[in-house]
């Protein structure tokens, strides 16, 4: 049960239709503030994570500490855009109120070997939203494949700024795996290793039910340890998950998110 009440700490909830309103972020901030006040004995999600035209809706209605406001940019999910309008996007992202960003690291550039290129973005786009904002870098996996090309994707995004190393948009298929979640735990592992710095670890798209959260836990435990078994360092990027979470914790059929 503690196991399923961690997890439920490391959501970061997440909305990303492309039929989203201001009303749906407002919603998702109040469902959130309500759950604090009728369960105060249950920890609270990681964050909220909506596009960026939703950051100010949700800004303005959440009021519990500690839940971040991450936004999806630079040009979400493809990043099929130029880089300077990435910079342009993270940097708004931040002006209207995200404490994180989420972007995709650049399958365009990547597959053409332009590594570079990759590299070079990744830096601008670290520069652009300053050092107290959580960069998270997602590698899209499902795309990637190879263990090789997972290794390199990681490494690119750890070296140039990310904070957190994040599996899928959930936009492709397949998302998140065991596969490639033990690959960049491994990464992440070697690169504290050598340099000192913690990155962390968010597995996202397609984890559902109780059972798919604590596999992904059970990889942060075994492959990083305790040390990374907090918000700070480990994240669950999903929509779902929190009801069936609450449904096995609190042994009730709740649908607050």
């Amino acid at each position: 049960m503690d196991k399923l009440k961690q997890c439920f700490s490391f959501i970061d909830l997440t909305t990303l239709n492309a039929t989203d309103t201001e009303a749906r972020g407002r919603l998702f901030a109040e469902n959130v503030n309500r759950f604090a006040r009728e369960y105060p004995q249950m920890p609270h999600v990681a964050a909220i994570c909506v596009y960026p035209a939703l950051i100010s809706a949700v800004k303005e209605t959440l009021q519990v500490p500690g839940v971040s406001i991450a936004a999806v940019g630079g040009g979400f999910p493809a990043s099929q855009t130029f880089s300077r309008i990435k910079e342009q996007e993270c940097a708004l992202c931040v002006e209207y109120g995200a404490d994180e960003v989420d972007i995709v690291l650049s399958l365009n550039y990547f597959f053409a070997g332009q590594y570079d290129r990759v590299a070079s973005e990744i830096r601008q786009i670290r520069q652009a939203i300053g050092a107290g904002v959580h960069l998270k870098v997602i590698l899209e996996t499902g795309a990637l494949r190879t263990e090789e090309n997972i290794r390199k994707a990681s490494f690119l995004a750890m070296e140039n700024g990310a904070d957190f190393i994040k599996t899928s948009t959930g936009k492709l298929e397949p998302a998140a795996t065991p596969f490639a979640a033990t690959i960049m735990c491994r990464c992440i592992a070697e690169y504290y290793e050598q340099t000192h710095r913690r990155v962390g670890f968010k597995p996202a798209g397609g984890i559902v039910n109780s059972a798919e959260a604590l596999e992904y836990y059970d990889i942060v435990d075994q492959t990083l340890g305790k040390d990374w078994l907090q918000p700070s360092f480990f994240r669950i990027g999903a929509s779902r998950l929190a009801n069936n979470l609450l449904k096995d914790i609190l042994l009730q059929d709740l649908a607050f998110f």
